[in-house]
Order: C-alpha cells, then sequence, then structure tokens
C-alpha cells in the first residue's frame, strides 16, 4: 500500500516520506481493516515525529496520523458493531502517549480496534468526520472531568484551535452552559461568536486576570495554568491539555473512545456542532 513514514525522528519535512510498497497491516480478531479515505493530523503527530515520546512510543518505522475516517474493508471474528462496507471514523490510538500503532492513519489502510470507532455522520464528508475525533474526544473528555454542566459557565483558552472550537460548541450546544468565553486572536473572533460564545476576548488586547467575572471552569487548550487559576471561581475546576499545571488545576491526556462520537452523532447530524475545516488544507 501506499502510505507516508519516518523512519528516524526529526522535523517532518526532513523526515516523513512517500512510499508506495508498504505492507498492509495485520488484522486482529477485535479489529477492523479500515481503507483510507481521509485523515488528519495532530500536533500530537508532529510532536511524536520530532521524538517527543520516544520512551513511550513504539519502535520505528512509523506512520503518523491518529484521526481517520473510511469504508470498512475486512473485520474480525470478534467485531460485532460494524461489517463490510461501514462508513467509520475515530482516533485509532486508544492511549495517545504510550504505544500508540506504528500503522497510522497517513496510509491507504489501517487497522483499527472496534472499540476505537464510531459511524460516520451521514451529513458530513470523510474530509469533514477526519477532522473530528481526537478533537472531540479531548473537549468532551476534559469537560467531563471538570464535572461541567448545565447552567455553569466555562472560559476557554485557545479557542480557535482544533480542541478550543470543539469545547466551545460541545459546552454551548450539548452541555448546557450559561455563559462560554472564549480567546483568541483579532482575526478569529467572529469564528468564536458563530460557534456560540457569548463572550469572545481578543488576547492581544485583553488579559483574562482582569476580567470582572470569574468562571465555573476554564479549559486550558494553550498552556497557561497560572492565567487560568486567576479566572475560575473559588471552588471551581481548572482542566488543561498543555504540559504541567499548578495544582488546584488537573491535566489529562485523552483516552479514546468511539462512544464518545457515538453520543455526539445527532449533534454533528443536525447541524448543531460543526467540523471547522481550514479552507487552505492540503489534499494529498
Amino acid at each position: 500500500m501506499k502510505a507516508w513514514v519516518y523512519k528516524e525522528y526529526g522535523n517532518s519535512q526532513s523526515v516523513l516520506k512517500f512510499e508506495t510498497n508498504v505492507e498492509v497491516p495485520s488484522l486482529r480478531e477485535d479489529q477492523v481493516l479500515i481503507k483510507v479515505v481521509a485523515a488528519a493530523l495532530n500536533p500530537i503527530d508532529f510532536k511524536r515525529m520530532l521524538g517527543a515520546f520516544s520512551a513511550t512510543d513504539s519502535p520505528l518505522p512509523t506512520i503518523p496520523g491518529y484521526d481517520v475516517a473510511g469504508v470498512v474493508e475486512k473485520v474480525g471474528s470478534q467485531v460485532k458493531k460494524f461489517k463490510v462496507g461501514d462508513e467509520v471514523y475515530g482516533d485509532i490510538n486508544e492511549k495517545a502517549l504510550d504505544h500508540p500503532k506504528r500503522n497510522g492513519s497517513l496510509a491507504e489502510y489501517t487497522a483499527v480496534e472496534e472499540n476505537l470507532l464510531a459511524l460516520k455522520p451521514k451529513n458530513l464528508s470523510f474530509v469533514e468526520a477526519a477532522s473530528l475525533p481526537l478533537a472531540t474526544e479531548t473537549a468532551y473528555e476534559g469537560l467531563e472531568r471538570s464535572a461541567f454542566s448545565a447552567g455553569k459557565s466555562i472560559l476557554v483558552l485557545g479557542g480557535a484551535g482544533g480542541v478550543g472550537t470543539m469545547v466551545i460548541q460541545l459546552a454551548k450546544h450539548v452541555f448546557g452552559a450559561s455563559k462560554v468565553a472564549a480567546t483568541s486572536s483579532t482575526a478569529k473572533l467572529d469564528l468564536l461568536r458563530s460557534l456560540g460564545a457569548d463572550l469572545a476576548i481578543d488576547y492581544t488586547k485583553e488579559n483574562i486576570e482582569d476580567l470582572p467575572e470569574k468562571f465555573d471552569v476554564v479549559f486550558d487548550a494553550v498552556g497557561q495554568c497560572d492565567k487560568a487559576l486567576k479566572a475560575v471561581k473559588e471552588g471551581g475546576r481548572v482542566v488543561s491539555i498543555i504540559g504541567s499545571v499548578t495544582p488546584p488545576a488537573s491535566s489529562f491526556v485523552l483516552t479514546s473512545d468511539g462512544s464518545i462520537l457515538e453520543k455526539l452523532n445527532p449533534y454533528f447530524e443536525s447541524g448543531k456542532v460543526k467540523a471547522i475545516i481550514d479552507p487552505k488544507g492540503l489534499l494529498l
């Protein structure tokens, strides 16, 4: 099969190569073989390529890619949820940093455990679906970990990024937030508002530490834990996905779970939660 492969750690422009004679991954009995239609790369892919997680990574060579959308080509004997021909999507690595798969999604085929997948929303293209899993599941898990619920307020640091755009939408349209505030650069403020943010904050002009109100939850998607702690209410929660944090804030690394996507499929299909695609995205 064809795939993008790196055989040493380094900058993607230097080490990532396109190969045309890569072996199709073998299939375990609890897995499905997906013919990949679309795949997405996330910041974690580039950090992994640089060797940031080499101590717990799978051996090289590696095909990058966590996010996938495609068509089921073959199923293992233990697979119950999917059949050949199903259109599916998901994050293929259950533990993002603990021996993620060598055979990622940036290939013609990838093998994935069925519990990490969901049926693709019918109204979404494969490209749109491939953009969703890791960011969506990270946003959802963070909201769950922060005990977010209807009627609470939230501040999202980094609201225009992949995770941030999903936190805004899930908090507003799924969890029932009373108020959603989010930060971005000047150019992205309208995007925040279009996703459901009640307050769009230009971080180039305003300091969140100086805001007159505090929030029940602060979701830090950019690594500004100290600022987040100054914006949260007493007794509130700060959750971060970037680096080390200062207590009482907490951080986490996603555990992929296809059931999250299953829960959210009705929101994708109704249009309440949208896939945000860069119009300049590269199709390979």
